[in-house]
């Protein structure tokens, strides 16, 4: 299927996923929106694909919501348009999803950064959460994951100021991961990709869904999650592979089963 925003490059099981809408900083409309969640769902899909990594361009990872589509829109619009919809579905992805983040990450290129599960940052990269400059607020995740990446504090002044972040204050707040040359962004967060795809995917998804909810739930709740989620991988070949492996002193192949 063509995609008008979104285009996809697969290597050795890592899916590179560029926004390309370039001519106005890669602004998330809709439309955009609907293509590249659709498309992440699709390689979720996949067998043959381990790992996502999402990128847009030198200028800009994404510089916000599109405003065209709500300067005008009332609360009735709004509420029937339900544009956030589609974002509830970055969470049902299993696989493993990389930000790569060169230039602007505000509003809801900020929200999509933080929607994915890790960011490598390039040195120019710009996060910030500017709503509140246009009277209103963040409304696709940007009060919650915030606050619950960096502190209520920290976030609060992001979000009441509107005022962006350099890479390297979001790394020391625990924003990204880590902090790289703007040229070797992307090829950084290929390298962690093709690193985690390396290992054994059933694991690897049920880690990601353990982690998720270890932000939602309590800490008892959380560790039974864990324990019957390490228990279920004993009944996966992966699990008999992985531990030979070690007995034998070589490299496991997983194969995902």
């Amino acid at each position: 299927m063509s995609l008008r925003y979104i285009h996809t490059e697969i290597n050795e099981s890592v899916a590179l996923v560029r926004i390309e809408r370039h001519e106005v900083l890669n602004a998330l409309n809709l439309h955009l929106m609907n293509e590249l969640v659709g498309e992440l769902a699709r390689l979720d899909a996949d067998d043959s694909v381990r790992c996502m990594v999402v990128t847009g361009g030198p200028k800009a990872f994404a510089a916000g919501a599109d405003i065209l589509e709500m300067a005008d829109a009332t609360v009735v619009e709004m509420k029937q348009r339900n544009q956030f919809q589609v974002w509830d579905r970055l969470r049902q992805v299993r696989k493993p999803v990389i930000a790569a983040v060169n230039g602007f990450a505000l509003g809801g290129g900020c929200e999509l950064a933080m929607a994915c599960d890790m960011i490598v940052a390039g040195e120019d990269a710009k996060f910030g959460q500017p709503e509140v400059k246009l009277g209103v607020m963040p409304g696709a995740g940007g009060t919650q994951r915030l606050t619950r990446l960096i502190g209520k504090n920290r976030a609060l002044e992001m979000l009441l100021t509107g005022r962006p972040i350099s890479a390297d204050d979001a790394l020391n707040m625990g924003l990204v991961n880590r902090v790289v040359p703007a040229e070797t962004c992307v090829q950084e967060a290929l390298s962690l990709a093709y690193e985690i795809a390396k290992q054994a995917p059933i694991a690897v998804q049920m880690i990601k869904e353990a982690a998720n909810k270890a932000l939602d739930v309590d800490l008892q709740t959380g560790m039974e999650l864990e324990r019957n989620a390490f228990y279920l991988l004993f009944a996966t070949e992966d699990r008999s592979e992985g531990m030979k492996a070690f007995l034998d002193k070589r490299k496991p192949v997983f194969r995902g089963r």
